[in-house]
């Protein structure tokens, strides 16, 4: 029966772009899509008074530049889907090594802000390499658990581990505990995923409470931020304008351009976006976001679940969970649960790393979801 919709490829068309149109994701693609839609539109509502306060004229410069990283965004995104399996391992092997690189060369040529030297100050634009650095790291732990499973001699889980602890050195030494503890928990998920005996996994955990536990000791900046965020008395001021800016929003929300709290809130287009978002459009869009993040990860593990090999079952749920962990802390935070973070929400905030490295994050996830021939089956209508 035809149902009307004109597909922009034959299923008799064997090419490149063909094979990726009926093989991707197409619905975890839309929804992502949508996703980066809204936070174009977000940002109209919050450049206008971001832009004054760090004294740029153009009141859309954010906005402008938010397109344009949108756009790389998407194109990255889409690029990298149309992989192999093997170009995915190759391209994470790159990137983690170019992000190793830079972090290792951070306190030398770094930008130091907000107490880290963690950007390099390209001019145009400041990079953050642990952003990429996280996605790739998670595709290659993945297959170095893969590869362990496989029994051929292979020290999959020591490389594995090596590969993660010179990662969380480097971020430590910015200092960045928010990434150390999101990059923690996934590759912990990972580490699960594989299959490993549960006394590992205990002694995993017991090590990441002790480490965590020593950071507030070692790392003064972390420190003062908890005792602050837990002091009734203490520099609260950002949670607590984000807060506000929430409740202020009620059911429906001010109107677009017309929140007033949002005015007090210091990162309201990065790490904040969520709270403009709930000021000027109302409960309703906070939790409409919220079930489209949970709609996506959840089906993402639920599909990564069903993978047929242990590189792509492992790997999938692992960068779904880096994901999903990055707005639980995002939302967190300004909902006033936990202490700041500095951490932005996937696909909405504004920043030119953040966004290009969730564009690889997705394309990462998109390709290793892709089926493969041996996984049709003959009369799947959906794919090749």
């Amino acid at each position: 029966m035809n149902s009307g919709f004109a597909h922009p490829f034959t299923r008799t068309d064997r090419s490149p772009l063909a094979m990726w149109w009926w093989t991707v994701d197409k619905l975890t693609l839309g929804f992502v899509l949508l996703l980066i839609f809204a936070g174009l539109v977000f940002s109209f509502s919050s450049s206008p008074v971001a832009a004054p306060k760090v004294g740029i004229a153009n009141e859309f410069y954010f906005t402008q530049r938010h397109v344009l990283f949108a756009f790389a965004s998407v194109a990255m995104m889409l690029g990298i889907s149309m992989f192999s399996l093997k170009g995915v391992k190759r391209a994470s092997v790159a990137i983690y090594g170019g992000a190793i690189f830079v972090m290792a060369m951070l306190p030398l040529i770094g930008h130091t802000s907000k107490g880290g030297r963690r950007w390099l100050d390209l001019g145009f634009f400041s990079l953050q390499p642990s952003e990429f650095l996280k996605p790739a790291l998670i595709v290659l732990v993945s297959w170095m658990f893969a590869e362990g499973q496989k029994g051929k001699g292979v020290p999959g889980v020591t490389i594995a581990f090596c590969l993660y602890a010179l990662c969380i050195a480097l971020l430590l030494i910015q200092p960045d505990v928010g990434q150390s503890i999101l990059i923690t928990v996934a590759f912990g998920a990972c580490f699960y995923i594989s299959g490993v005996p549960m006394r590992w996994i205990v002694g995993l955990s017991a090590a990441g409470v002790t480490g965590f536990a020593s950071l507030y000791f070692i790392l003064p900046h972390f420190r003062d931020r908890i005792k602050e965020f837990i002091d009734p008395d203490g520099d609260r001021f950002q949670v607590e304008r984000a807060a506000a800016a929430i409740a202020n929003g009620g059911l429906t929300g001010t109107g677009v351009g017309e929140g007033t709290m949002k005015r007090l809130i210091p990162d309201m287009h990065t790490d904040f976006i969520y709270s403009v978002a709930a000021e000027e459009y109302g409960l309703w869009m906070s939790l409409l976001l919220i079930a489209i993040f949970a709609f996506v990860v959840l089906r993402g593990l639920w599909k990564a679940m069903a993978m047929p090999d242990a590189f792509r079952q492992i790997s999938t749920s692992g960068l779904y969970i880096l994901l999903g962990m990055q707005v639980l802390i995002n939302i967190s935070v300004n909902l006033q649960v936990i202490p700041p973070k500095g951490m932005t929400l996937p696909f909405i905030s504004y920043g030119g790393s953040s966004l290009m490295a969730m564009g690889l994050t997705m394309g990462l996830i998109l390709a290793l979801t892709r089926k493969r021939p041996a996984e049709i089956e003959p009369d799947d209508h959906t794919q090749w």
